[in-house]
Order: C-alpha cells, then structure tokens, then sequence
C-alpha cells in the first residue's frame, strides 16, 4: 500500500546541501518512509513537522511571508535522525509542512474561526489546541500570526485531511504494526524540535533536549529515565514533559501495558539552526553524530521494554 513512499535513499538525508524551503505546485510525495536494509530494531522513528514544500496556492493564500511560517518547522529533524536508517530502524518524515496539516493533532480538531460555514458534528472545535489556533490546520504561527487572508472552505480542510492526514497515519500505524509482529515490541520515537526561546520566556535558556511521555502514561519511564541518563552522559541539559509531555501521536501510538511505547524527543534548535535564516549552524553534523550514538544506546534498552508487564499500564 506505501511502496510509493519508500525509499532507500539515506545519502540524500543524511547530507543534503539545500538549507532552503521548496516551493511547489502538488507535494510529490508528501511523506516519505527512508526503509533500512534490513529491519533488525522494533523502533520506529517519526519526523511528522520537518516538511518544507509550500505549495503555491498555499503561499498566495497566505498573508505572511515564507520565512514568518517557516517558524513552525521543525527544519532538517529528518537529516539529524538519520542514522537511524542504517541501524536497523524506519524513518517516516513529512514534506508537507506543520502550518499546512499538522498529523500530532486528531484528524477534526478543527477551528471555526478558520473554516467558513457550518462545521461537522464529529469535528473536535473545543480542545485547548484549536482555541489556541492550532488544530489539525493551523490558524496562525508563531502563536498569534495569522496564517490566512480568508476563511477556508470546509470541503478543502476535508481533502487535506483525507488525502494528507490518513494516509501518514495509516503509513505510521504499519510500520508500527510490522515491529509488533517481527520483534513483539514497538518503540515510537517522535522526533521534533523546540524554538529555543518562547514567545512569552523570561530570556532564559531552555534546555538542549526534552523528553515526552506524557508522564509516564505513553512509555515505560525506565526507558525515559535511561534515555535522559545517556544524554547527561554526553553533556546535554534535559527536561522532562514540560513544556512538551507529547501531542497526539504519543497519546495514540503510546500504549505500555500492550508492548507498544511512544517517546517524543524535542532539540533545542540552537544547537544546529540560525533560526533567523533557517540555516544549519557548524555544530549540525556533530550533532547528528551523537544523535546517533544516542539511537545505539536506545537498542541496547530493550530488555528493559521487554520486562514491561503487559496491560500494567494500562
């Protein structure tokens, strides 16, 4: 059903040289699965807001510019995890971008202040998201900028989700699936990354990594802990759960007591981006390096998500 999605093209990943956004007329494909050799870990790596395609009925829609809503990429998220692909796991990513169709939000948060006309009674209008502005299709960046010119038909935020949405989460939930048939276990690993300042900060530094959870509820939290401790180790600040415990793919894919565990994992960007230029800074590559180093060190947890009993969390 994805084979159109997959690749096997790590190169282009891991040192690709265009720090740009692409500018398009259709997303050809809009997500892609990067497929190992052979598949020999139950993690399943996610970069769900790296994408930077903006179609160009999306940007003439728009009323801010390019780089104004670029600021909710998580840019080059994929290229930092890239070592995954060759020890042994997936790497599904995105080309869409976040402030396009956000997939860490349910299919119908959707934001009647957004979308002109009568809306759906499945749709989901309440949550703190969507009053924030920022469903399934976001309202506005950056916390207060508004995305749009004009209200969106209903019958156009219904076809990204049915042609964007599903598709990435039925290409997730497989690559899930498969790791719970070949190794008994699935471990998500949901990649993201943080400004490393907010909008409403004091000016102090956040720090270099979070880890989301989702209090202990979507993995085992000796396997957080372990995570946290590894990082430490290599000289890395770490939080836990706040200010991200995990958005909706934790809270979906994340289900201890049944074997399958969700873990998100936020970067500071200032340890690889100008974040005013969308650059990648001299620190990216040895940033990736121990990124990578951190993925060995995950493998090698397993035994301890193996001793999770199951339904225990549940």
């Amino acid at each position: 059903m994805f084979k159109q999605f997959f690749s096997k093209e790590t190169s282009r990943l891991a040192g690709r040289g265009n720090d740009g956004a692409a500018i398009e007329d259709v997303f050809d494909p809009p997500f892609e699965i990067i497929a190992p050799e052979k598949h020999t870990s139950p993690f399943v790596f996610n970069s769900p807001h790296s994408g930077r395609i903006y179609l160009k009925q999306f940007l003439a829609a728009s009323r801010l510019p390019l780089p104004s809503l670029r600021k909710s990429e998580d840019s080059f998220v994929e290229q930092l995890f890239a070592p995954v692909v060759s020890l042994g796991a997936p790497l599904l990513h995105a080309h869409f971008p976040r402030c396009y169709l956000d997939v860490n939000r349910e299919a119908y948060e959707l934001d009647p202040a957004l979308i002109a006309g009568a809306l759906p009674r499945y749709a989901n209008t309440r949550s703190a998201r969507v009053i924030g502005g920022l469903g399934t299709i976001a309202r506005v960046v950056s916390e207060s900028e508004e995305i749009y010119r004009a209200p969106l038909a209903l019958g156009e935020v219904l076809d990204r989700v049915n042609s964007l949405y599903k598709p990435y989460h039925a290409a997730l939930g497989s690559l899930m699936d498969a790791s719970m048939r070949k190794f008994g276990i699935a471990v998500l690993i949901d990649c993201h990354s943080m400004p490393s300042t907010h909008l409403h900060d004091t000016g102090d530094e956040r720090p270099d990594f979070v880890l989301g959870d989702r209090f202990s509820a979507s993995c085992d939290p000796k396997f957080t802990q372990l995570v946290a401790e590894q990082l430490t180790a290599m000289g890395y600040v770490v939080a836990f759960n706040k200010p991200y415990a995990g958005g909706f793919i934790t809270e979906h894919y994340g289900h201890p007591g049944q074997g399958r565990h969700a873990l998100q994992v936020e970067v500071n960007r200032a340890l690889y981006l100008d974040e005013a230029s969308y650059r990648r800074l001299a620190n990216f590559n040895p940033l990736r390096r121990d990124i990578g180093r951190l993925v060995e060190a995950m493998m090698a947890m397993i035994p301890v998500l193996r001793d999770v009993p199951r339904a225990a969390a549940e």
